[in-house]
């Protein structure tokens, strides 16, 4: 960073989840890898701008609440922030602020990693500094789970680095391997065409969901075993774009699911889920941990308007986005 005005802002996308999500938490691939998830970035985004602050000595950070006039790093109570600028050695001087498409937080979509990944490339782009989306990831995942110890997997770091439609392996010696599914453009709309997404309302936290999980792995290895499987089924339908074959992988992926914690799903998650089925959906699923957020359903695109109209929950319309964490 050179003493001129300079202004960085990242574009992040949110993510879904085919299935798999689960196999991403260290408790089971570290002791059973790999895990497997299949993921893809969505249109849905975080902005994330950083710039220089008119006092040298005063930090101000600004997202759902403003906090100003720091002076120190210390004193910032956003934990990722905090965080990132001790990580990267930042001590004031500067300004940043965040914008999101959704919620940052309790809907499922992974924002709290895409926020993170973004403000890492923002901080690392102002100063002046070149970054891989390898670095971007592990960066990411050191502050929120190594640093902050907070609950939660491996997924939403590395997807919202890399981008795109993936099928992604947790090894249990912390390497990851991305493996992208390429599609012809007819093949991606009609992907595109057959996934409809509905917020169910309620925003929930997924810790007490992921320390349950944590603590039953070993109760419930051969389940995880199961969702690991399917997600390499999962890559193989999508790689065919086999809508119906997805469908059917994401049913009995949801099924298994909620088996592994209580608050994954409950009568009125599951009611929606059985009103959708009944009206055409091939299979689904809430995403992230559960408990709420948004339902994602594999539908024929002319079941659509029956699914919504079984629903009556609020459709967000959405598209795959091919990249990542971008400047």
């Amino acid at each position: 960073m050179n003493s001129e005005f300079s202004l960085e802002t990242t574009k992040t996308p949110l993510r879904i989840t085919f299935t798999g999500g689960g196999t991403d938490l260290m408790d089971y691939y570290r002791a059973h890898g790999p895990g497997a998830v299949v993921s893809a970035t969505i249109n849905k985004y975080i902005y994330i701008t950083v710039t220089k602050n008119f006092y040298s000595d005063e930090i101000r950070v600004s997202y759902s609440k403003n906090e100003d006039k720091l002076k120190s790093v210390e004193e910032i109570e956003h934990p990722t922030v905090r965080e990132s600028l001790k990580l990267l050695g930042i001590k004031s001087g500067i300004q940043i602020v965040s914008i999101g498409e959704i919620p940052s937080r309790g809907t499922g979509l992974g924002s709290s990693s895409s926020f993170l990944v973004g403000l890492l490339y923002a901080l690392h782009a102002w100063l002046g500094e070149s970054v891989t989306q390898e670095q971007l990831a592990r960066e990411a995942f050191h502050i929120e789970r190594e640093v902050l110890k907070e609950e939660g997997g491996k997924q939403d770091q590395y997807i919202a680095a890399y981008g795109g439609l993936r099928l992604m392996e947790f090894n249990s010696d912390e390497s990851v391997s991305m493996k992208p599914i390429i599609l012809r453009n007819d093949k991606r709309e009609l992907l595109h065409s057959s996934l409809i997404m509905f917020f169910t309302g309620r925003e929930r936290d997924s810790t007490t969901i992921h320390k349950e999980q944590a603590k039953r792995i070993d109760d419930k290895l051969e389940v995880y075993n199961q969702m690991r499987e399917i997600a390499y089924k999962t890559y193989e339908a999508l790689a065919k774009c086999d809508i119906e074959e997805l469908g059917r992988l994401m049913d009995i992926n949801w099924q298994l699911k909620k088996q592994l914690a209580e608050g994954i799903s409950d009568p009125l998650i599951d009611s929606y889920y059985e009103k959708a089925i009944k009206a055409g959906a091939l299979g689904g699923k809430i995403m992230g941990a559960g408990g709420g957020g948004f339902l994602l359903f594999v539908a024929p695109q002319e079941t659509h308007k029956d699914i919504a109209s079984s629903l009556q929950l609020r459709q967000e319309p959405f598209r795959l986005d091919p990249l990542g964490s971008r400047i």
